[in-house]
């Protein structure tokens, strides 16, 4: 690989990790386009996450920092349950991480014709959620107040009550949590897209739209870092080589090219799933799919 197409790859998963179209897929597409070597793939594949996780973290900084300081009160208040409910989330992708690594490593080095079969499994998920998902969180009032304090108070003056009283808390359970948790840890397969599979099965499980997109962002952090930091580790104690054999170069490229693009995106993507039906997505999740059948 070298930094003109590292800078490519860079672009592509700062653009695509917001939309529920698989940014690893979509790695794993240009990667064979391009003629780039399997070899540290996933090493960079993991760099490039965490780019966009960080400008993920840049973007939403404010309800983050909310959500940090009355944790940090030690008390049982929303802001704790939210943050408890999104380490019940990563539980499954916690199991996965252990336990099937190396599994997981060889699906990275795979041809595209996995990438192409999880498309089509994101593009089932994603018009399933557009049918069942929507009726089964329609009629709840819940609102996040934790992240939308203001969107809450309006609500609940509008219906007469406190904005302090919704069902479940924070609009979503921690069985939902955890279920949501299961969709990320499936993710892991390239073209299995992370957020079109966490967003429909929250949809899936009751959780309204708005507030399972935002859910859906801001549990991918700690895994996403968490894995980061593990590498650095294991490099720094000699016990793995940091990159994957990749120059330094393309890995900063990468990064720094992805944050960048990461960071264009996010508040229209974001805002962009949350409005869009989703079964337009399933429709260009299929058409890549077909694509790939056809010209591999």
């Amino acid at each position: 690989m070298d930094w003109l197409q590292a800078l490519l790859l860079g672009i592509i998963q700062g653009l695509t990790e917001f939309l529920p179209v698989s940014s690893s897929g979509h790695l794993m597409i240009v990667r064979e386009l391009l003629g780039v070597d399997a070899e540290g793939f996933l090493d960079f594949t993991v760099t490039v996450h965490l780019a966009t996780v960080l400008s993920t973290i840049v973007v939403f900084r404010k309800p983050i920092l909310r959500l940090l300081s009355g944790f940090f009160k030690f008390r049982y208040n929303d802001e704790t349950d939210y943050i408890l409910k999104i380490l019940v989330s990563m539980i499954p992708v916690a199991l996965v991480g252990f336990l099937f690594k190396d599994r997981v490593e060889a699906l990275f080095g795979d041809s595209l014709t996995t990438v192409a079969v999880c498309l089509l499994v994101t593009a089932a998920l994603l018009v399933l959620s557009d049918f069942f998902g929507d009726r089964s969180a329609a009629g709840k009032s819940a609102v996040d107040a934790t992240i939308y304090p203001d969107r809450a108070r309006s609500v609940g003056s509008a219906a007469g009550v406190s904005s302090r009283v919704w069902s479940p808390r924070n609009g979503i359970n921690f069985w939902q949590a955890f279920v949501v948790g299961i969709g990320q840890a499936l993710a892991v397969a390239p073209g299995l897209s992370r957020s079109g599979t966490t967003i429909s099965t929250g949809l899936l499980c009751g959780v309204k739209r708005d507030v399972m997109a935002q859910f859906s962002f801001l549990m991918v952090l700690i895994p996403i870092i968490g894995e980061q930091a593990l590498g650095i580790l294991k490099a720094v104690t000699g016990q793995a080589g940091l990159g994957g054999g990749l120059s330094p170069v393309c890995l900063a490229v990468g990064f720094v090219s992805a944050f960048a693009a990461g960071l264009f995106a996010c508040k229209a993507m974001v805002a962009l799933v949350r409005k869009a039906r989703l079964g337009w997505f399933a429709l260009y999740c299929v058409i890549v799919a077909v694509l790939i059948f056809i010209f591999i």
